[in-house]
């Protein structure tokens, strides 16, 4: 795996220097679109909705529609002007019950791999998580947006999660009749659940769909159905004294909440 971002975890004093490495990827399958009878790449052009000529890159501004539909251009000196998030460091906020986090909120994985020299306070925040059963609230700059996240452990690894802001997560806009049910229905369905009532296992589950198109394409190859074209183409610094630093992020943490040290 390649790192994608470096930077430091700091809660408290404590500094953590890690690397950051995309913890999933994708196996959708993918077609392209093309000209049946030679297999030719379709090819797109940039054209304006208004005059119909096709815009070079140069041209091409970026532009924010209203409810109302107007559209207001942002010009490179008004994007300069917003809000730049590029700080090399997962801030932790709080450590919260990991039961309190609703799983819709979760996004995107990422693996924390410390640096040479972060492994012993990387080592001491896997323990704290663990110890506590809980997960690190944190705020991270990626692709110059903040963006709130959670750490969590995974298999002796550090896990971080980012998660879509709560104004982001869609509220039903329809509502689910109570219908009436029967006891003898209640007692049934908990009869089926306890019938299938098991443990999770990843392994069990497999893309049927993945498979087959593999296997299709494969036929395809073997039997001579293949076009070719002239296109196709497929750290941060040593923490000194760790105790140290602990001792301190406590005071100041009790100081912040108005508690006697």
């Amino acid at each position: 795996m390649r790192a994608i971002w470096k930077g430091a975890v700091s809660f408290g004093l404590v500094s953590v220097p890690v690397k950051l490495y995309a913890a999933t990827e994708s196996h959708d399958v993918s077609f392209r679109q093309v000209h049946a009878k030679d297999g030719g790449r379709i090819r797109y052009q940039r054209i304006c909705s208004l005059d119909g000529e096709e815009v070079p890159y140069a041209d091409i501004a970026k532009g924010y529609e209203t409810e109302d539909g107007e559209m207001v251009i942002l010009t490179e000196d008004d994007l300069a002007e917003l809000p730049s998030a590029s700080s090399r460091e997962i801030a932790v906020e709080k450590f919260v019950p990991s039961d309190q986090i609703d799983p819709m909120l979760f996004e995107k994985s990422y693996y924390l791999e410390p640096e040479k020299t972060g492994t012993k306070p990387y080592a001491l925040l896997r323990q704290a998580l663990l110890a506590a059963d809980r997960m690190a609230v944190v705020t991270v700059a990626l692709r110059q947006r903040t963006t709130p996240a959670v750490l969590r452990v995974r298999d002796d690894v550090i896990v971080m999660q980012t998660m879509m802001w709560p104004d982001e997560i869609r509220t039903p806009d329809f509502t689910v009749e109570s219908g009436e049910v029967k006891a003898a229905e209640v007692k049934m369905a908990k009869m089926l659940v306890e019938t299938l009532a098991g443990d999770f296992d990843p392994a069990e589950f497999e893309d049927d769909y993945a498979g087959a198109v593999e296997a299709v394409v494969k036929a395809k190859i073997e039997g001579g159905e293949v076009t070719r074209t002239e296109t196709s183409t497929k750290s941060a610094g040593e923490v000194v004294d760790l105790l140290a630093a602990l001792q301190q992020s406590v005071e100041a943490a009790k100081q912040a909440r108005g508690e006697a040290s």
